[in-house]
């Protein structure tokens, strides 16, 4: 890595560096000798701005959704017929949890195999 770039990695965060209530007061002067303030805080923000990372989850369309739910329920060992027949309660499933993403997709189809995988005979003894 070159001696010259720093990498910042922040985790729902908008300002790098802490801020101060104070720092937000439009004063002249203040006990740390800053005259300006407020140009202070809006440099701390326009760091972020200006290198900071945004990464967004937007949630699924409902026929992208169930798609997804049909991959991992295939993943998962699912035959066609139960993929198809498992669309009204991946639907279901995605009320509940109040979105559509692709973990939500992920959590439906492993419960749902779980629940209807066959089960192996028990070997008697």
């Amino acid at each position: 890595m070159p001696d010259n770039l720093l990498v910042y990695a922040t985790s729902n965060r908008r300002h790098l560096m802490p801020e101060k209530m104070s720092e937000n007061l439009e004063t002249k002067y203040n006990a740390d000798g800053d005259i300006h303030p407020g140009e202070t805080t809006e440099e701390k923000v326009s760091l972020s701005e200006r290198f900071g990372l945004w990464l967004s989850f937007y949630p699924f369309g409902q026929d992208h959704y169930l798609e997804i739910c049909a991959h991992w329920m295939a993943e998962f060992g699912m035959a066609p017929q139960q993929i198809e027949a498992a669309r009204g309660e991946a639907l279901q499933w995605t009320l509940m949890r109040g979105s559509r993403s692709g973990r939500v997709a992920w959590q439906f189809a492993r419960d749902y195999a779980g629940r209807h995988a066959k089960k192996k005979p028990v070997a008697a003894k």
